[in-house]
C-alpha cells in the first residue's frame, strides 16, 4: 500500500517538472541563484535551459577577483589552490584576467629565518595550470613582482594588505561588459623591428577614440635596452585623454592571447587597455614628499576630489620597492590604509616594483586634471607610488 499524500507528492513534482520545463521566466529566477560553473554545467538539460543560462550570463557583468596571502603546498603556488576552489562559487564569465603574484615563491624560493631556501616549484607549470582553471577563449595576463597588493575576497570593503615578504597574489576576472571592451596587448623588445602604427591600431592603442585606461607593465626591465623600450612605448602611448599607469616587473609568466609566448630571456612590454565612452578613471602620483601617514591621505585627497564614481570601480597601487614598511619608518600598510580611508568601498590591487608609470590625470571626457606632456620623465618614476582609480560604468 502507498503512504497516504503520496499521489498529491506526485502531482506537486509533476507540476514543479511542467513549471521548470516550460516558464523560462521561473527558471532564469532560480538561475540567478547558481554560480557561473554550475550555470555552464546545467545549460545542457534542454534548449529552454540553454537559452535561459545564456540570457543570465549576460546580466553577470560584475568584476571578480580571488586572492590568497597564504602559503601554498610545496610544488605549487596557493594562488592555484584558491583558484580551483574559489572559480566554483564565482557569478561572472571571465573574458580577460590579470593575475599577479610574488616572485620569490613563484619561482621556487622562499624567506627562510633571513635567507633564500629551494622549493619545488616550476614558475611554468605554475602558470600553465592557472591558464587551465579558465575558459580556452580567456585572455590571461599573468605578472610576477617582487611583493603585491590584495584586497582580501568576500568584499571591497575589506582592508587591502600591502605584502612585501611571503608568498600572495590574486586574479582579477572581467567578464563581458556591455560598453566596454577589454584588450591584452604585447610589445616585444627587438633592435630589428620598429612598432609599427598597425599594431598600435590593432590593439586598440591608436586611432580609438574611446579608449580611456592603459595598464602597462615593462618585463625583465634588468636586461640591456629594457628600460629605454619601456620608455618608447609610454611615449608612443602618452596622451592627454588615456590613462596611463602600470610599471615595472619582473616577469611575463601568461599571455595566453598569443600561441608562443616569449622566453624568460625575452624582454617587452604588456598590458591591458580600457575602451568605452562610460569609462572614467583618475590617478594621484605619491612622491618622495609623502613620506608620514598625513601626507599620504593628503594625496588620497586629491584623488577623491575627481569625483570618481566609486560603484563597480576597482584600484591599483602601483609602488617602488624602496616604499614600503621601511619608507615609512617600520609601519605597514601606510598608503592602502590611506586608500581605504577614502575609498571604503573600492578593492585595492597592484604591486611593489622596480619603476612606477603615472601621474595626476583625470579622464572623465575631456576633462585633464594635470596635462602629462611630452618631457620624457613626466610618466616615468621611481622611489614613488601611482594610485589609480577605474570605473567601468553602471552595474547591470
Amino acid at each position: 500500500m502507498e503512504p497516504a499524500g503520496s499521489g498529491g507528492t506526485s502531482s506537486a513534482d509533476s507540476q514543479a517538472a511542467f513549471v521548470l520545463s516550460n516558464l523560462a521566466e521561473v527558471v532564469e529566477r532560480v538561475l540567478a541563484f547558481l554560480p557561473t560553473k554550475a550555470l555552464l554545467r546545467v545549460a545542457g538539460v534542454s534548449r529552454l535551459w540553454k537559452e535561459c543560462v545564456r540570457r543570465t550570463l549576460r546580466t553577470q557583468q560584475s568584476v571578480a577577483w580571488i586572492s590568497t596571502m597564504e602559503p601554498g603546498p610545496p610544488e605549487m603556488h596557493s594562488l592555484v589552490q584558491v583558484l580551483a576552489k574559489e572559480l566554483e562559487k564565482v557569478h561572472a564569465l571571465p573574458q580577460t584576467v590579470l593575475y599577479m603574484a610574488d616572485e620569490d615563491t613563484f619561482v621556487g624560493e622562499e624567506d627562510g629565518h633571513g635567507h633564500k631556501k629551494a622549493r619545488k616549484r616550476n614558475p611554468q607549470e605554475i602558470a600553465r595550470a592557472i591558464e587551465r582553471l579558465f575558459p580556452k577563449r580567456c585572455h590571461v595576463l599573468g605578472v610576477i613582482t617582487p611583493g603585491v597588493i590584495v584586497t582580501p575576497m568576500g568584499s571591497g570593503s575589506n582592508r587591502p594588505q600591502e605584502i612585501e615578504d611571503g608568498e600572495a597574489g590574486f586574479a582579477i576576472l572581467f567578464p563581458k561588459i556591455d560598453g566596454v571592451k577589454i584588450e591584452t596587448f604585447h610589445f616585444l623588445k627587438d633592435l630589428r623591428k620598429c612598432i609599427h602604427e598597425s599594431k598600435l591600431i590593432e590593439a586598440g592603442l591608436k586611432n580609438n577614440p574611446e579608449l580611456r585606461v592603459v595598464l602597462i607593465f615593462g618585463y625583465n626591465s634588468w636586461k640591456i635596452g629594457a628600460a629605454g623600450f619601456l620608455q618608447k612605448v609610454v611615449n608612443i602611448l602618452n596622451e592627454k585623454s588615456v590613462m596611463l599607469a602600470g610599471g615595472q616587473v619582473d616577469r611575463l609568466t601568461s599571455l595566453t592571447s598569443e600561441s608562443n609566448p616569449p622566453t624568460n630571456e625575452a624582454c617587452g612590454v604588456v598590458g591591458l587597455s580600457f575602451s568605452g565612452p562610460q569609462i572614467q578613471s583618475a590617478s594621484v602620483l605619491l612622491n618622495q614628499d609623502v613620506n608620514d601617514e598625513k601626507t599620504a591621505e593628503a594625496a588620497m585627497q586629491r584623488l577623491k576630489a575627481a569625483n570618481i564614481p566609486e560603484y563597480n570601480t576597482f584600484g591599483f597601487m602601483f609602488a617602488c620597492v624602496g616604499r614600503g614598511f621601511q619608507y615609512y619608518r617600520t609601519r605597514r600598510n601606510v598608503e592602502a590604509d590611506a586608500f581605504r580611508k577614502f575609498f571604503p568601498t573600492v578593492p585595492l590591487f597592484g604591486f611593489f616594483g622596480n619603476g612606477e608609470i603615472g601621474c595626476d590625470r583625470i579622464v572623465t571626457g575631456n576633462f585633464i586634471l594635470r596635462e602629462c606632456n611630452e618631457v620624457e620623465d613626466i610618466l616615468l618614476h621611481s622611489y614613488t607610488t601611482v594610485m589609480i582609480l577605474i570605473h567601468l560604468g553602471p552595474t547591470k
